[in-house]
């Protein structure tokens, strides 16, 4: 295990568990955090409530949420294509405003210290736009965005068809591929507009 070779195993207990429905005690956290993953939940006032019930009094909850901004027009066929794309290539029961995830945080007791957008923020370094890596590139040593561009994105799941009939890659490589590449499709495109962020910072505070 990763908490074993860096020599924090004393440190952590893995669990398996249900986020809505969490395997631990009232009040059992000083701290909670979320990356990418309460985005997954069907409810956002449930989960957002299990966390708060685990926290001990003053404990903070920090996560990064997938969220639309206020750029989305719902009315516009490419941002509902691309919401859409999102929610399928990545699994989610549905992709909501930033102010819908904030206000269920506010709802469920949580005094809000801050809600941003965190990919607004200038990149590090002066590196690239979080999304880049998505985008379509000719050259196959940019990877993941060579398979982006038009003849690779034809051409991949053909290719993974053939190993899947040649045993080499278990069967449904090629559903996962084309599922993954909608995802990959729309959060560059979420991205390039706007209508879309990875990483909608909220910090909350138990009372």
């Amino acid at each position: 295990a990763i908490s074993t070779r860096e020599g924090l195993r004393d440190q952590v207990e893995l669990i398996q568990g249900d986020f809505m429905k969490l395997p631990f005690p009232d009040a059992s956290f000083d701290a909670v955090y979320a990356i990418e993953s309460t985005c997954h939940a069907p409810d956002r006032n449930g989960v957002y409530s299990e966390i708060l019930r685990v926290l001990k009094p003053g404990g903070i909850f920090a996560c990064y949420e997938w969220c639309l901004t206020d750029k989305y027009d719902a009315k516009n066929d490419q941002h509902q294509k691309i919401k859409r794309d999102i929610e399928i290539g990545d699994g989610l029961p549905d992709l909501v405003h930033t102010s819908v995830c904030t206000g269920a945080l506010e709802k469920v007791g949580f005094e809000i210290l801050e809600a941003r957008d965190v990919t607004l923020d200038a990149p590090i370094g002066g590196g690239e736009a979080w999304y880049v890596p998505l985008t379509p590139s000719w050259s196959p040593l940019k990877w993941p965005r060579f398979q982006f561009n038009p003849i690779m994105f034809r051409l991949m799941p053909l290719i993974l068809r053939a190993l899947e009939l040649m045993r080499v890659v278990p069967e449904g490589t090629v559903k996962t591929q084309v599922m993954l590449q909608a995802g990959g499709v729309g959060c560059a495109q979420g991205g390039a507009t706007g209508a879309f962020t990875p990483a909608w910072l909220m910090v909350g505070r138990k009372a």
